[in-house]
């Protein structure tokens, strides 16, 4: 497939384009600075719509030049590129950045027809990771049915960004799908900052105790791009495990304490539900911390 990727400059991008890559895929990167990636690339502010319709509608590359059949056409849109969380930079420009970049890419691709867009979203959409104080989840494991109720500026560009996927998709009839990522390791990652998580399993209350492993990651992307038909769908996107050593009854009795518990929970089993992605898209998760540490 031909995809027209923004934010690949980044941390999660740069695992997704690789993975893509592999998979066989032509990638796009479109963001402010270049990755570094083996791939073709277009700088180009997000926020600027007329800059997002113009990349998504020109040659990228000079072999595209050979054919002389014209610019060739997008098979999929994934838009990653964001304000990564709030406390970088104010919390207004947060949320305008993220929202604004989000309509401006889904617009340009729908205008264009191109008949895939996937999004990132964000586990910060349930109103944990963010939150003033301690705010528990109303249930557990949290899956996609879980209220989004945010606290923050940056959850709350998700949140808005989740409602212009879904009306674009309801006015257009193409497929866009959500992804909301839970915390991204990079395997270099797991030496460096899980034995801390093992020996503090509080550091890990505002991530809901998940993680996604950022190969794992650029695995839903490519599942999501090869299942069709959807419409509009959200995905929890995480690994199969927590992220703390302490078994998950004790997460429960020390974390948990009144919140609602819906199903048994395997000995290690995440607490950021990912059964539906694994039924919808074929989701299956490989990787993760236990294989380096344990």
């Amino acid at each position: 497939m031909r995809v027209f990727f923004t934010g690949g400059s980044g941390k999660a991008g740069k695992w997704a384009i690789r993975h893509l890559q592999e998979q066989g895929h032509y990638v796009v990167n479109a963001d402010r600075v270049p990755s570094g990636l083996d791939c073709s690339e277009l700088l180009i502010d997000l926020c600027d719509a007329g800059q997002v319709i113009g990349a998504m509608s020109q040659f990228t590359d000079f072999h595209e030049l050979d054919a002389g059949t014209g610019v060739p056409t997008y098979d999929a849109v994934v838009h990653f590129a964001a304000v990564p969380r709030v406390m970088i930079g104010t919390d207004g420009e947060c949320f305008r950045q993220n929202t604004l970049s989000t309509y401006n890419v889904i617009e340009a691709a729908v205008k264009l027809g191109i008949p895939k867009v996937i999004f990132a979203s964000s586990e910060t959409t349930y109103g944990v990771c963010f939150a003033d104080g301690e705010v528990k989840p109303a249930f557990v494991p949290v899956d996609e049915t879980h209220p989004t109720v945010p606290h923050d500026s940056y959850a709350m560009s998700k949140v808005c960004n989740e409602a212009t996927a879904r009306s674009f998709q309801a006015r257009t009839g193409c497929d866009v799908y959500g992804l909301r990522i839970n915390n991204v390791i990079e395997p270099h990652e797991y030496a460096e900052m899980f034995p801390a998580f093992v020996k503090d399993p509080a550091l890990r209350r505002r991530n809901i105790f998940a993680y996604i492993d950022a190969r794992d990651l650029g695995h839903m992307v490519d599942c999501c791009l090869r299942t069709d038909g959807l419409g509009y769908e959200v995905f929890n996107v995480a690994n199969d495990d927590s992220s703390v050593g302490m078994p998950s009854d004790q997460v429960i009795a020390r974390f948990y304490q009144g919140v609602e518990l819906r199903g048994e929970m395997g000995a290690n089993e995440t607490f950021y539900a990912n059964e539906k992605a694994k039924e919808m898209v074929g989701f299956a998760p490989k990787h993760g911390w236990r294989d380096l540490l344990e």
